[in-house]
């Protein structure tokens, strides 16, 4: 395979991890994207380790769509180089449901963040998040 036709692939796979997966009701694409032992690497106080893979995975999102039911996210750049991939969102929503102990306020939020993927023979082995937590928070009025 070229490695344009391969850098094509592995961006598609990381905007639909970015997009798809965090719709509601599209968990089952955790188990079709990441790797049973893919390492998942959130850096921000409020997600706690849920562990490898897609269960893992599938956790993460519950977590937030609980919290954000309407959330939406959109890919705004997507850069490759190598067996990584990029990519640079905006997640917007309304918090409606508990995040952690924080009770719902009803507010919308936006946030931004990057995630680094590595990927190995179609699948997300490692994968890196980076996000405006405190940005989220205080938009929230709690921080």
């Amino acid at each position: 395979m070229s490695t344009p036709a391969l850098a094509a692939e592995n961006k598609a796979l990381a905007r639909r991890c970015r997009e798809d997966l965090w719709k509601p009701g599209n968990l089952a694409i955790a188990d079709q994207i990441f790797d049973s032992d893919a390492v998942i690497r959130t850096y921000d106080p409020l997600t706690p380790d849920f562990g490898k893979g897609p269960e893992a995975m599938k956790q993460l999102v519950t977590m937030y769509q609980t919290a954000f039911p309407d959330a939406a996210c959109i890919v705004e750049d997507l850069v490759t180089e190598g067996d990584k991939v990029v990519a640079r969102w905006t997640a917007r929503g309304t918090h409606k449901g508990n995040l952690g102990t924080t009770a719902p306020t009803g507010k919308q939020v936006i946030v931004t963040g990057i995630d680094i993927y590595r990927i190995a023979g179609g699948k997300i082995k490692e994968s890196w998040s980076n996000w405006d937590a405190l940005g989220m928070l205080k938009q929230l009025g709690v921080s």
